[in-house]
């Protein structure tokens, strides 16, 4: 079956999905350690949260670029990231899906989530024909997502390293036995007509 050009594909359970983020050691370790994001964590700015491992190794360099070389897997609640998608606008103007351009940017203003949609990566980390979702979270958003919503904060740098190590050698195989088992994110009614963009 054909992969539709725009899904949420995460990590997930029935209450729980698993999102990326990356950061320098002095923000990523005590988050780990304490479960939270420390002090040090930027409250007052976007923050943007990736489902997809691979685009996350992609941003990341798999964890090897200055100021991302701790990879973080931070489990949330599903009811937090549709909170999140409900209240999103698209990062970018869509004919079609908003009136016009102005409409477009005074949503921007006011919505406290952006949905961005990027091309979905191999593990070349290359881009394939079918996009994956990045949710930018502000205001509202960041601080639900630091206070309410995260459950677990995990350090995956080391799985980062043993893929990427599998990739560069050649044993692609084994590579993708170790990749997080991300299958589609059940929306109830499918994503939200705002998102499609």
């Amino acid at each position: 079956m054909e992969e539709p050009q725009r899904r949420i594909r995460a990590l997930h359970t029935e209450s729980t999905i698993t999102i990326y983020q990356a950061y320098a050691p002095e923000i990523g370790m005590p988050a780990v350690r304490q479960g939270r994001f420390p002090a040090g964590w930027k409250r007052d700015r976007m923050t943007w949260i990736k489902p997809s491992f691979l685009w996350m190794m992609y941003r990341c360099g798999w964890g090897t670029k200055a100021g991302q070389e701790t990879v973080l897997a931070v489990e949330i609640s599903r009811e937090g990231f549709e909170w999140a998608l409900r209240h999103a606008c698209l990062s970018s103007y869509v004919r079609g899906i908003h009136p016009d351009r102005a409409a477009w940017q005074r949503q921007l203003r006011r919505a406290p989530a952006r949905v961005q949609w990027d091309p979905e990566r191999d593990l070349h980390l290359q881009p394939l024909p079918y996009r994956s979702l990045q949710l930018g979270l502000s205001d509202e958003a960041v601080r639900r997502y630091a206070d309410e919503w995260t459950i677990s904060i995990r350090d995956v740098t080391p799985l980062a390293h043993e893929i990427h190590a599998l990739v560069s050698g050649g044993d692609l195989d084994s590579a993708a036995r170790l990749l997080p088992q991300e299958r589609p994110y059940p929306l109830g009614d499918g994503l939200p007509a705002h998102l499609r963009g």
